[in-house]
């Protein structure tokens, strides 16, 4: 009873909403490979639960973002949708070096 009053949502699922990946495959795949942490937790499994308030800190795409999950969403909305869902905490971060990631 107590989920109901602190609802969750998967990880890849909301990585996925969020347009962080193309698809929810990818960031399964992303997840599993070690590229993701949950409120500086290494997070290795896709179907981690997050609520509003969690850090999401992700190395992908040749760069690290830290995103503060704002909302959970309910579908893969357009991108000012998906924006709304997160709160883009990395500005100022350095992308890691070439080889390194």
């Amino acid at each position: 009873m107590q989920e109901a009053a602190n609802p969750g949502l998967r990880l890849d699922k909301w990585l996925f909403q969020a347009r962080v990946f193309k698809s929810r495959a990818l960031a399964a795949e992303r997840i599993t490979r070690g590229g993701v942490r949950v409120n500086g937790q290494p997070c290795l499994k896709p179907h981690r639960t997050i609520r509003p308030g969690d850090e999401v800190v992700i190395s992908a795409h040749g760069r690290v973002r830290v995103l503060q999950v704002v909302e959970l969403g309910h579908r893969r909305g357009p991108a000012p949708e998906a924006q709304g869902l997160y709160r883009d905490l990395s500005d100022g971060l350095i992308d890691p070096p070439e080889g390194t990631r």
